[in-house]
This record gives C-alpha cells, structure tokens and sequence, in this order.
C-alpha cells in the first residue's frame, strides 16, 4: 500500500463534531522497543463523545488527538523488536491517540489478532470487550447459575458483557429502549424499558432477592439504586458517568461521587461489594500486570468470538476523513453496534448497502 504520511484527526477544544481538524505529517519512526502500525480500524466509544465536551475525567489537555483504540499492521519495528512482529495484524489500547493512519507504540503494548478476525470486527472488541470480560471474570466473578443486570445492555460494552455472561451460564436482566428488546430476547436477555417501565421495581419482580451483580454506567441516581438491587454478597460494577455527559461544571465531581460511595458501601459491614471500574487505570500502578491482563484478556474475548460466542456488530465503516460524521452517528443513538473509522481510502457513506461489512 501507498504511503501517504501521517494523517492524525485532531480534538482542538470543546467543539461540535464540525470543529475536528486534520493535520499531516511525516509517519513516525521506530524506536528501541516501539513499532509503527498502520491503523486498519479505529472506532467511536463514549469515551470520545465525553472527551469532546471537556467531560472525560482524566482527559489530556486540548489539543489532542482522540482514540481508544486500533487495529492495524505492524508497518516498521524499532531494535530490540522480534522481526516475526513485521506485518503482523494487531490490536492496541491506547487511551489517545488512535484516530491517526499511523501510530506509535511500545512493542510490549501490542496484542496480536487471530487470523480469520477482519479488523473492523476486532476493532468493535478492544475496548468495549477487555472492559465487559474484566468487570465480569475479574471484579464481579459471578457464580454460574447467578443473576445480573446489565445497564445499556444493547451498547457498545454491554452487548459483549451480556453475550460472555450468557457464555457463562448467567442469567441476564438488560436495561434498553424497546426497539432493541427483540435483539435482547434473542441473545437470552430478559429486557427492562428504562424509559416507560420503573426499573427497580421490575428488576424486583424478577429477582424478588436481589441480582448477584450489577453493571452501571450512568451514574448518578442510577449507582444508589443499583447498590440498592444487590442480593447479600452481590457486587456492583460502576463504569462510567453517562447520565451526566451533557452537564456543566467540574468533570471530576460525578466520579468523585461515585468513588466516594463505592469507598462508604466497601467500608459497611453487609457482605456486599462495589468497585468503580476503569481499564485505564491500572495501567499506572503496574504497566507489567496491565499489560500481561490486557494480552490475556483480550484474546479470550478473540476466541470467544472465534467460537461464537460473542459478536462484533458494526453500525458503519467510515472514512478517517469523516471524523465528524462517525461522531454524531455514535451520539445518535440510532445505530446499533460499532461506528468504525478505518483509513481515508477504504470507508464506506453511511447508508451504503456495505456499510456493515469488515475487512
């Protein structure tokens, strides 16, 4: 493939979708230990529509280049790096930074991807898969046979999250509009309309004992009644702050609040559990384990899909060039499954008959 150099979309500011910006440049170079890949697949998460607005709790200072993750082929290897790397596929968490046709990377932070997984279908599970398996295997650890309720159960993370917990012999309430209920119900989820239904009494009716896990990422109201649905030695998993995307004021407060109760509930003598979740934060207390859990975890969400046990639905493929219209599609809320961006001479318009197809 043509090298074109570097192309890097650009978050200046709190803007609309309109004000990213472009900027090009030399492709980077390898250092000891680093390769360059070529990103094949990126995609929109929550993250980024929280980061555009100022709202995301730890972001960078503007300007900077959005992106949690990448998939992509490993174009040039630095010394130190094994040459069997060179031209391999791989996968990459990287927090910033992945919405550019090139990106530079530690070796070590590489996960490779199977053969037979197209890009865009690995890309829908990098970060929304590592999270669902994590806060699942490695925070809630749900007996087989036990009862969750998944919030958003028909969004990025949630879709996976309820397919593993199913592949596990779980019981699974989803909260989701009605018009993904269909979807739910086939995927062995009991659905809950968070919009007309009250969803604690209904969770109630049924699990008239409580729910052994809980999956939050709203925040807000919703982490006191989700603490409140617990069966005795059930646990809640927070993950975010969505209900609160769109206020004003400090972005730290709403995780604050929430640290502050999961700190208070942990510290009351009730057998119950609560953990604010972010896959990113581990990474400071110990690159090593974050790295060897991350190498773990996301390939057995691979094989997980390998098996069929998990899907990798895509809403659209666009172009990197088109930024701006893969983040208001992702903030619609009209589409179902991943907006992916892949590079600026392979997308598809939205409403192509291709749109969902992978690479």
């Amino acid at each position: 493939m043509e090298n074109k150099g570097l192309l890097e979309v650009v978050l200046p500011g709190k803007v609309e979708p309109e004000g990213l910006q472009f900027r090009r440049g030399a492709v980077p170079t390898a250092g000891a230990g680093q390769v360059v890949v070529r990103m094949e697949a990126t995609g929109v998460s929550f993250a980024e529509q929280q980061m555009r607005r100022g709202r995301y709790y730890d972001q960078p200072p503007f300007p900077f280049v959005p992106g949690y993750d990448l998939v992509g082929t490993v174009e040039a290897a630095g010394p130190g790096v094994a040459p069997a790397l060179l031209g391999k596929r791989v996968a990459a968490l990287v927090k910033v930074g992945g919405w550019a046709s090139h990106v530079l990377l530690d070796a070590a932070d590489v996960v490779a991807v199977p053969a037979g997984v197209g890009a865009a279908e690995a890309e829908t599970l990098v970060v929304n898969g590592v999270t669902a398996w994590q806060m699942l295997h490695r925070r809630a650890r749900v007996r087989e046979g036990g009862t969750i309720l998944v919030h958003g159960a028909n969004g990025g993370v949630g879709t996976v999250l309820v397919q593993l917990a199913r592949a596990a012999d779980l019981k699974v309430i989803g909260t989701a509009s009605v018009r993904h209920h269909d979807s739910l119900r086939e995927l062995g989820v009991t659905p809950v309309d968070y919009r007309s239904q009250d969803v604690p009494a209904r969770v109630r009716e049924l699990a008239p004992g409580g729910v052994d896990a809980v999956f939050d990422h709203l925040g807000g109201r919703s982490v006191l009644d989700s603490w409140r649905l617990l069966a005795p030695g059930g646990t809640l998993v927070s993950y975010g702050s969505a209900s609160t995307r769109d206020d004003t004021g400090s972005k730290q407060w709403p995780v604050l609040k929430i640290l502050g109760r999961v700190w208070w509930w942990n510290a009351l003598p009730n057998g119950r559990h609560a953990y604010f979740f972010n896959v990113w934060a581990g990474r400071a207390l110990s690159k090593d384990r974050f790295r060897a859990r991350l190498h773990s975890d996301l390939t057995s969400v691979f094989d997980a899909f390998r098996r069929g046990e998990v899907t990798a639905p895509i809403a659209a493929r666009l172009p990197l060039t088109d930024a701006a219209e893969a983040m208001r599609l992702a903030e619609s809320g009209t589409v179902a499954g991943k907006v992916v961006l892949v590079p600026e001479d392979q997308g598809l318009p939205y409403g192509s008959s291709r749109q969902g197809a992978t690479a």
